[in-house]
């Protein structure tokens, strides 16, 4: 709704309301600028100005992932994390890609 007063404010003093009309909608409507659809569909992403203005990546691609440091085997009924891996780990295999599990670490 922030979004919404500057723009409609700004259409009605310049005149351009269709364009900013069309802007207003857009954005209400998929969280995107006329702008950010054409960024995505140009580079394949999913942009937004909103997602910037949150504190987040301006494209979700772009979000760094940060994987955990952990290796979890799965033992007597439960899985077991920890910071390095397993010594014996030819003989352990680890669970997963890791980044669902939650270590609790040993």
């Amino acid at each position: 709704m922030r979004f919404v007063i500057p723009f409609l404010a700004i259409a009605v003093l310049s005149g351009c309301t269709e364009y900013f009309a069309v802007e207003i909608a857009s954005l209400a409507v998929t969280d995107k600028t006329l702008g950010d659809h054409v960024v995505s569909v140009v580079s394949g992403k999913d942009c937004s100005l909103v997602r910037s203005e949150s504190g987040l990546s301006y494209c979700v691609e772009d979000e760094v992932k940060i994987a955990p440091a952990v290796h979890c085997y799965r033992t007597l009924g439960e899985v077991d994390c920890y910071r390095q891996r397993h010594p014996e780990s030819d003989r352990y295999r680890e669970v997963g890609l890791n980044d669902h599990n939650h270590p609790s670490m040993n």
